[in-house]
């Protein structure tokens, strides 16, 4: 079950190139060409199709990162580990794999709605690829939409001069989705500015007892570390994080 699910998602990533690169492949336009020179010499010539491929294919991780829960997970990582104080611990592939599988988790739900609407019509052959690619889409579309605030959909339409939508259902892709990015950085930054508070509080602490007691050369970050360490670890704060994480989206 799991490997379907991991050849679903394969297979949803790709289908928008297949469908956008379907209209040059009609047109019988082969992806490599051979011509024969002088001398028995081969020139080896790609076309526009495989090209335009390539260079969907270098921009499409960024794409997809940017519309699901990633950039919230990221960005509240990376905030943690500087109100924390240890610079490098957890190391930036530690995060990263934290914020992938955590995206998964969350994503789990979009991406079954997805497989259910599209890829797998569109693999049975009930569904072309024109219908099944919006059909896969709706669900990342609905589950951006539900994150997004108003007035951020509200400023990314005005500057598309477009009218404001009577549904969801009429708000486009190129709309949608730098309105998502705009809340979901204002959200990660409002839960980095609540992680910050208690850690905050101990380096004010430790500052005023070591200028109290006149050791101003020791450095305030040396002491308060272990302290910061030990109440993260006591309250269990890798649970209340990513569990919080976790509960924060509407999916």
């Amino acid at each position: 079950m799991r490997t379907l699910r991991w050849l679903s998602f394969a297979v949803l990533l790709f289908a928008p190139v297949l469908a956008w690169a379907a209209p040059l492949t009609t047109a019988g336009i082969p992806a490599l060409t051979v011509q024969n020179g002088p001398g028995g010499a081969q020139n080896w010539t790609l076309s526009l199709q495989l090209l335009a491929l390539m260079t969907v294919l270098t921009v499409l991780p960024a794409v997809l990162l940017m519309m699901t829960s990633f950039t919230r997970i990221i960005v509240v990582l990376g905030f943690l580990r500087q109100a924390l104080g240890t610079q490098s611990t957890p190391s930036n592939q530690v995060l990263l794999g934290l914020a992938l599988f955590l995206t998964l988790f969350v994503m789990s739900p979009v991406l079954n709605h997805a497989y259910a609407d599209g890829v797998k019509p569109y693999m049975d052959g009930q569904m072309g690829a024109e219908q099944a690619v919006p059909a896969a889409a709706a669900p990342f579309k609905r589950f951006m939409l539900d994150q997004t605030r108003d007035a951020d959909l509200q400023l990314f339409t005005h500057l598309a001069n477009e009218k404001p939508y009577a549904s969801k259902d009429d708000v486009p892709f190129r709309v949608a989705m730098p309105a998502f990015v705009t809340s979901e950085l204002k959200t990660a930054f409002q839960m980095g500015f609540l992680l910050f508070i208690p850690f905050l509080i101990i380096d004010l602490v430790v500052a005023s007892v070591l200028m109290s007691m006149g050791m101003m050369m020791v450095s305030p970050t040396i002491i308060s570390l272990p302290f910061k360490i030990m109440l993260f670890v006591l309250v269990d704060g890798w649970t209340l994080l990513l569990g919080t994480l976790a509960g924060s989206f509407y999916t």
